[in-house]
């Protein structure tokens, strides 16, 4: 991924880019909202992001608000950067925070904290007592979720072929290319690999937790990636959630130092990325999520030695059905939603 792509594939990309139905000149106006209804929406993302598979970023892009808790985000991120290096720090703090949307942003914040807090106890009994019928939900939900960053790359390329051929310049270079795909299935090859390993070689200890809640906040941002399905690949899920439910304060405020360096560096790196190498950052995110699948194989035992399917087969492929329906259903809800945007735009 730290690799340059061509100067004919890389040309920068509007500010948009992150989400692909955003083309220049026709950013998708953003929905009015109301308080009680952001904390809701704050509560639906906080509920999902405690089950691997499930995107709360895609759930805020269903609900209306991805645009505004992204934008804040970063503005609250440059306020930090410009009170701590100016210039005109207390001026320029002022600034940043004047463009934050509070009346989203706050609301939506406390949803997630009262739902995560609330739903994460019940979800790691589940996931303890029935692992097998979990990892079969959860590994249905991560298939039907690897269709979100690939219909985002699909969508951007057509945008960009069709901006550039109604101004008349050529668009054969706005394609995947081999290096596209190797990067893919490299990104993928890596991540199950990671995930292979034993349990015992990924610890809670604050040098792992850090830099996983660091990367795990990074799924705000990218549609289609799930932060708790990051930590089931960390080997974390189980006790992050544990820590939740327990109130464990010294294991929650490490796991919240990385949160914070995440949403500094990681959310603004993600950024940029999206921005400028838009292609191979979604197609490096699709590796990750085809890879991990392996972490979600129902048959494995506590070393994450896998097995053939038995026992309860019907049952858990069953819930693998399931879960690739509900997931499957909030992608068709979300392209419906990114159509009609784009039809109100091109009539206004």
């Amino acid at each position: 991924m730290s690799a340059p792509e061509p100067a004919s594939a890389s040309a920068p990309e509007p500010a948009s880019a992150q989400d692909p139905a955003s083309a220049p000149g026709s950013v998708p106006e953003q929905r009015r909202t109301s308080v009680p209804g952001n904390a809701l929406r704050g509560a639906l993302i906080g509920t999902v992001e405690t089950v691997p598979g499930v995107s709360g970023g895609t759930v805020a892009l269903v609900v209306g608000i991805y645009h505004q808790i992204i934008d804040s985000a970063s503005h609250v991120v440059s306020a930090v950067r410009r009170l701590l290096l100016g210039p005109e720090r207390l001026l320029g703090f002022r600034e940043e925070l004047a463009g934050v949307q509070w009346k989203v942003v706050l609301p939506v914040a406390i949803g997630m904290l009262l739902a995560v807090f609330s739903v994460a106890g019940p979800v790691a009994d589940a996931f303890e007592a029935h692992p097998e019928r979990m990892r079969g939900l959860f590994f249905g939900m991560v298939l039907a979720s690897v269709a979100v960053p690939v219909r985002m790359i699909l969508h951007d390329l057509r945008s960009r072929r069709a901006r550039a051929g109604a101004a008349g310049e050529a668009t054969s270079h706005l394609r995947l290319r081999p290096y596209h795909l190797l990067a893919g299935v490299a990104a993928a090859v890596a991540t199950f690999l990671l995930v292979s390993l034993p349990p015992a070689d990924v610890e809670a200890h604050p040098a792992v937790l850090v830099p996983a809640a660091a990367v795990a906040v990074s799924a705000l941002v990218l549609p289609g990636l799930s932060g708790s399905f990051l930590l089931l690949t960390f080997g974390l899920y189980e006790p992050t959630l544990r820590a939740v439910d327990n109130r464990d304060l010294g294991y929650l405020s490490i796991f919240m130092l990385g949160m914070v360096l995440g949403m500094i560096v990681v959310v603004k790196v993600l950024k940029w990325l999206l921005e400028h190498r838009h292609t191979i950052t979604m197609v490096v995110l699709t590796g990750v999520m085809v890879g991990g699948l392996r972490s979600l194989w129902p048959w494995q035992d506590e070393m994450r030695r896998v097995f053939a399917p038995s026992g309860e087969v019907g049952l858990i492929f069953g819930l693998m059905a399931l879960g690739l329906v509900v997931v499957a259903a909030l992608v068709w809800l979300d392209a419906r939603l990114v159509a009609a945007q784009e039809r109100e735009a091109r009539t206004t």
